[in-house]
């Protein structure tokens, strides 16, 4: 009997966690378009530096990508590529946000990039390496917010105790 009240506040759980997490915006905001993209991070301070990734699979974009916004250079990535780098200029406005346009093939897509309230200052330059490690494109929660991850784990602690409280009071007081 215990096993099947610990399985179904386990359920209960995850049942309540996979309610409350985001669904996934591979496509960006934007027209939905026949290759994924993305802007990492999504926040950023003025002078700092973004990340952006183009997916090229089934393949969507064949030639070369080209990557617009008010905020930043035009950026190219080439057929073969699937992502590149660029300074976000340090005149963008604090609290603003920017369209970044992706367009390949004749197909545009955009998301939106935020600027945070701070600035932040030249990076010094690291370390030079003989043989530089790749390292992969960063951690898997970008664009997650905490305000948003608190309050996943909130519902699920609270669902969790509330399966416990009732199944508690089912078993009684002599605990049979």
């Amino acid at each position: 009997m215990h096993a099947i009240r610990v399985a179904s506040a386990a359920l209960l759980g995850l049942g309540t966690l996979a309610l409350t997490t985001p669904p996934a915006a591979a496509q960006g905001d934007g027209d939905v378009t026949p290759f994924g993209f993305s802007v990492a991070p999504t926040t950023i301070a003025a002078g700092g530096q973004v990340s952006l990734r183009l997916e090229r699979a089934q393949g969507g974009c064949k030639g070369t990508a080209t990557i617009t916004s008010g905020v930043f250079d035009t950026v190219t990535i080439r057929p073969g590529h699937s992502s590149a780098t660029t300074a976000v200029d340090w005149d963008a406005k604090a609290g603003a946000s920017y369209r970044v346009t992706f367009t390949c093939d004749g197909v545009s897509g955009w998301t939106d990039l935020a600027i945070a309230g701070g600035r932040t200052g030249p990076t010094p330059a690291p370390y030079p390496v003989p043989r530089g490690v790749h390292a992969g494109e960063g951690g898997s929660a970008a664009g997650f917010d905490l305000k948003e991850i608190g309050l996943g784990a909130a519902l699920v602690a609270g669902s969790v105790g509330v399966a416990y409280h009732l199944a508690r009071r089912r078993s009684g007081p002599d605990g049979a």
